[in-house]
């Protein structure tokens, strides 16, 4: 075997460090996935739009959450959880022993994505047997995502509002897995319910607020009490509560 001269060895060994240089610069920055982040990226810039849809009376409410959830069955909930730099923005965190916990994020700025978004946007974090506790909304469109865990998700239609109490409809309840999303409009599935079955579970969670034209009800959440009186039509009557109560009941 010919030994390769001094020059050519400096060379080819200068060519190396160049190699592995380059290599420790993409893995620092993750460009490996710049051929799937374009993917997700592209599916904001969807949701986005979808929410502007929304806000200028392009799209009724129950159309928009038609549309949010064959979206949101499309994500790729892996570069998603990468996007949002999940792994950092969980690490050693402390839940709650009451509720859910709310982790604030951002969305790293990447090419065509708007730098401001129609949308709000949360993570709620939970512990085994925790809820988002039931609420319903006023002037408000929202969708949750599952990120990791599986949770218990109850939805019902908000049928007349009453002084003390609201009479809702069930429409859902089943297990929720990662990568299942559900949707609430001022018209449909209103009332929403999610406890954590697993020792932790995380949903996305994004928000539209003044979706309702002229509403004169204050934008914002509603507590309610959905173990409330059964009556005719499949209804119940279902008490009224503030925030601490339903936290101490359900949370």
């Amino acid at each position: 075997m010919q030994m390769p001269s001094r020059r050519e060895f400096h060379k080819q060994a200068l060519g190396s460090l160049v190699t592995f240089s380059m290599l420790e610069t993409l893995c620092r920055h993750d460009l490996f996935a710049d051929e799937v982040k374009p993917l997700t990226t592209r599916w904001l810039i969807d949701v986005h739009q979808l929410g502007l849809d929304l806000k200028d009376e392009k799209l009724k409410q129950t159309e928009w959450q038609t549309k949010i959830e064959e979206l949101f069955a499309k994500v790729d909930l892996t570069n998603l959880l990468r996007l949002i730099d999940f792994d950092k923005l969980t690490k050693d965190i402390k839940l709650v022993d009451e509720g859910a916990l709310s982790l604030r994020f951002k969305f790293p700025e990447v090419e065509g994505l708007p730098k401001s978004l129609v949308f709000g946007k949360q993570i709620f974090a939970l512990k085994r047997d925790r809820s988002v506790v039931p609420h319903g909304h006023n002037n408000m469109a929202t969708a949750f995502l599952i990120l990791k865990g599986d949770l218990q998700g109850r939805h019902y239609d908000r049928v007349a509002d009453e002084p003390d109490h609201f009479l809702i409809k069930p429409t859902i309840d089943r297990t929720f897995k990662p990568g299942e999303c559900s949707t609430v409009s001022d018209y449909k599935d209103n009332i929403h319910w999610f406890k954590a079955l697993t020792e932790s579970a995380y949903i996305f969670n994004l928000h539209l607020l003044d979706v309702t034209p002229g509403s004169q009800k204050p934008t914002g959440r509603l507590y309610v009490d959905p173990n409330g009186e059964e009556i005719d039509g499949g209804l119940v009557r279902a008490r009224r509560l503030e925030y601490e109560e339903a936290n101490k009941l359900y949370g």
